[in-house]
């Protein structure tokens, strides 16, 4: 158990006879119990001050541990979404070629179908260019014709040709 200053101001010396004066011993008794009490009161905010000091560094370790936990949470969190958003842009890149497929097999499509009435529209051209021919020719020939005889028989004659050409 270590020395307190009471022990000192109370520690009794015994006396001889050729001993030491008490007086100094008694100032210099004084003098320890001051400076002992000094350096216990030092001790003491010393103590408290590393008590403060490591609840602070205790403080500051939890903050850089729930720091250290946040990064890595925030960092798997940056991955997961830019994963995601990989996923995403392959999924958005693979949904436009099949959008581009459909528009471009459409517009094939389309482009044989109008090739095909186009194709249509000539051959009906040409059979309405042959009997609108054939139909002038005809009124030229009537005309040339003098007598309503040769415009009965032009006239009948047509009516075979279009008969004709309609089957």
């Amino acid at each position: 158990m270590p020395l307190t200053p009471l022990d000192i101001h109370n520690k009794e010396f015994s006396r001889r006879l050729r001993g030491y004066d008490e007086d100094e011993v008694n100032e210099f008794l004084d003098q320890v119990i001051k400076d002992y009490e000094s350096v216990i009161r030092d001790n003491k905010e010393l103590h408290n001050q590393m008590i403060s000091l490591q609840e602070r560094l205790d403080h500051f370790l939890n903050i850089e541990e729930t720091l250290s936990k946040t990064i890595i949470v925030a960092q798997e969190a940056a991955d997961e979404v830019k994963n995601n958003a990989k996923k995403e842009a392959q999924l958005i890149v693979k949904e436009s070629e099949k959008n581009a497929d459909r528009i471009i097999n459409e517009s094939l499509s389309k482009s044989r179908k109008i090739a095909m009435e186009v194709e249509e529209l000539k051959k009906q051209a040409s059979i309405y260019r042959t009997r609108f021919r054939t139909l002038v020719e005809a009124q030229l020939e009537l005309l040339s014709q003098d007598g309503w005889d040769a415009l009965e028989s032009a006239n009948d004659a047509l009516d075979i040709r279009e008969a004709n050409e309609v089957y």
